[in-house]
């Protein structure tokens, strides 16, 4: 019993089997050291395999295209190159759209009357897209705003040195003298037509002569081809012009054409708010965005929506993406008030799919601030200097941008400030090697865009040799009567049946009271005679202008009147005809202004004023056509493209 105990004591005490042919136990670090690399060599196979098989199985996955704002900031801080810290401070994406091929040089054909000949020469257009609120500058001095110079009537007559647009171009000047056909001298026979045969001996004869220039046979529509000649003959001769045949080109390669040097690339974003409930397309096409792209983003808004209109408060983040010359909507949010409700992105396959709210935008909460000074997306300035900022930034002269300014000013307040979607096309004629406005050119086409309402004028020559600006019916764009005597000045009281201010009774408010500093100069609403001049009771110095089909306008509570107004004078539209003051029953400086129409008051900010000037019957018919050889030339290499304009 004793050995058998010993027996067991001693197990254990043996020593290791040995496969490797070593004397001895090995050592217990060798056995951790061999442990631990088996350990590390197994979990990196372990994670090779794994990351083959998410590559495997995320591949073809749909994704999300990278987002043009981090894809930006990759690509600076790989061009900061040596060490240098990418400063992310500098990539803030720019507020106003980006838009690409803002400016093009095109040569255009034009018809110009010298004494009893037409003349035809090629011209060079230049046609410029400015996005007002894109952040121009310019060191050139522009004149602060006037009023009074806006409004004024320029003081000599507009001579045209650019004719009208022929259409069709021409190699060199070409002079065309037109004269009527002498019916009551001319003198044929009806019945001397030629026979079929004579006229088969005419086409054969004259065929061999033929070129490829002349394109029209008469008798080729009614004689057989083939009594020409053979098939091969026909084929290549020279009346395969004349027959229809179409040469296809084999083995030609096509390549696009290198986009523009200039041409702008980035990401932008634009707030576009519902003031109203609004079709989500239109919503997108009042704001400049009427290409495919937006209808098919509106598309999977409204889809997911489930309606295709949003509801006054809503607002719409676009996000815009500028490539290789051409621009598209990869990017839409959209927000109720500031409450994230919706993100639609464009993925790698060109689909429309939801995605996760970009980072947040601190203007969405300001929208709709309406305030005065009304200040959209910023610290943006006012409509009129975003105007000659912009204009000179392209190049446009002086004198140019003075006339664009007069154009507009019946339909656009200067002195309220800009918004993103504000932009501005025009088309002028004869620049210099630079691409900028010489001495010698004119403005054809203006297009104007400011809060969603588009105003379009084309220039024209009339009958009398005047030159003026008229919208797509032929009105001039001058109005009749101005609603404001005072631009820049706020409504301070309406038109309607209120508590008088002093008197604190209810009684008729007969017009519109425009408050202002006292001293601003007051313009005559219209062309007219002046009726009154002085002093009327509680309207205190006042000033009446007789206009033409019973308009009349009235002036109240002046400080003083304009040096020669007096009754019976005739007066232009824009002339100073007196001075804000508080004259009369006031409570502070303003003017007090009636429009009456047959003797009886009506609201100025509501009734339907007739246009200054309307084209009728031979002119309009020559102005119509003028504005379609126009529009068919700005459509050119307008195709495809989303009309956004870049920043300089």
């Amino acid at each position: 019993m004793q050995d058998i105990e010993l027996s067991i004591a001693g197990m254990g005490e043996e020593p290791p089997l040995i496969a490797d042919g070593r004397a001895g136990p090995p050592d217990r670090r060798e056995i951790s050291a061999r442990w631990l690399s088996g350990t590390f060599l197994t979990g990196l196979t372990s994670s090779v395999l794994m990351g083959v098989a998410l590559f495997a199985a995320l591949d073809g996955r749909e994704q999300l295209a990278t987002p043009p704002e981090i894809a930006r900031i990759v690509a600076v801080a790989h061009e900061a190159g040596s060490g240098e810290k990418a400063k992310t401070d500098r990539l803030s994406p720019p507020r106003a759209v980006a838009k690409a091929r803002d400016k093009r040089r095109m040569e255009v054909s034009t018809v110009t009357k010298v004494g009893d000949r037409d003349v035809v020469r090629m011209v060079p257009f230049i046609e410029i897209k400015m996005a007002l609120a894109a952040g121009h500058t310019t060191n050139r001095p522009y004149p602060p705003f006037s009023p009074r110079e806006i409004f004024a009537e320029d003081g000599a007559e507009q001579t045209a040195t650019t004719g009208l647009i022929y259409g069709a171009k021409v190699d060199s000047e070409v002079s065309l003298k037109s004269l009527d056909f002498p019916i009551d001298t001319a003198n044929f026979d009806e019945n001397t037509g030629l026979s079929t045969d004579e006229v088969e001996k005419v086409v054969r004869t004259a065929g061999a002569g033929l070129t490829d220039g002349d394109v029209r046979v008469e008798a080729l529509h009614y004689i057989d081809p083939q009594r020409f000649g053979d098939s091969e003959s026909l084929a290549n001769g020279p009346l395969a012009a004349q027959l229809g045949v179409h040469i296809v080109q084999e083995n030609v390669s096509i390549a696009q054409k290198d986009t523009d040097a200039d041409s702008s690339e980035g990401f932008a974003e634009d707030l576009i708010p519902f003031t109203e409930d609004k079709d989500i397309t239109q919503a997108f096409a009042d704001s400049g965005y009427a290409e495919e792209d937006a209808r098919g983003m509106a598309d999977a808004i409204a889809k997911l929506l489930d309606t295709s209109t949003l509801k006054a408060g809503s607002v719409l983040r676009v996000g815009v993406e500028t490539k290789d010359g051409r621009s598209r909507i990869v990017r839409t949010s959209v927000y109720d008030h500031t409450r994230h409700l919706l993100t639609i992105a464009l993925d790698d396959r060109q689909q429309y799919v939801p995605a996760d709210e970009p980072e947040p935008d601190p203007d969405i909460a300001t929208a709709f601030d309406t305030s005065p000074p009304v200040s959209v997306r910023g610290d943006l300035p006012t409509i009129y200097d975003g105007i000659y900022r912009s204009a000179y930034s392209y190049g446009m002269s002086e004198r140019m941008t003075k006339q664009l300014i007069k154009i507009l000013a019946s339909d656009v307040d200067f002195q309220s400030r800009l918004s993103p979607a504000d932009r501005i096309t025009v088309l002028f004629s004869q620049p210099d090697e630079d691409g900028k406005a010489s001495d010698e050119s004119e403005l054809l086409y203006a297009n104007a865009t400011f809060g969603g309402t588009a105003h379009t004028y084309y220039r024209f020559q009339m009958k009398n040799g005047s030159i003026d600006y008229f919208d797509q019916d032929g009105k001039s764009a001058r109005q009749f009567l101005f609603r404001n005597p005072a631009p820049g000045a706020r409504i301070s009281r309406g038109f309607g049946m209120e508590r008088h201010p002093i008197l604190g009774i209810m009684r008729m408010h007969t017009g519109v009271d425009y408050a202002t500093r006292r001293g601003t100069p007051i313009l005559a609403a219209g062309n007219g005679v002046v009726e009154k001049v002085g002093w009327a009771s509680g309207y205190g110095k006042e000033t009446v202008i007789r206009h033409a089909n019973g308009y009349e306008t009235l002036y109240a509570h002046q400080s003083a009147f304009a040096s020669g107004i007096e009754p019976g004078d005739h007066v232009r539209q824009g002339q100073v005809i007196g001075y804000v003051g508080s004259t009369g029953l006031s409570t502070g400086p303003h003017v007090h202004f009636e429009i009456r129409i047959n003797d009886r008051p009506v609201d100025p900010l509501r009734v339907r004023l007739p246009v200054g000037h309307s084209l009728k019957e031979k002119e309009l018919v020559a102005f119509k056509k003028e504005r379609d050889r126009i529009d068919a030339l700005l459509k050119e290499e307008d195709k495809g493209t989303m009309k956004v304009a870049s920043q300089s």
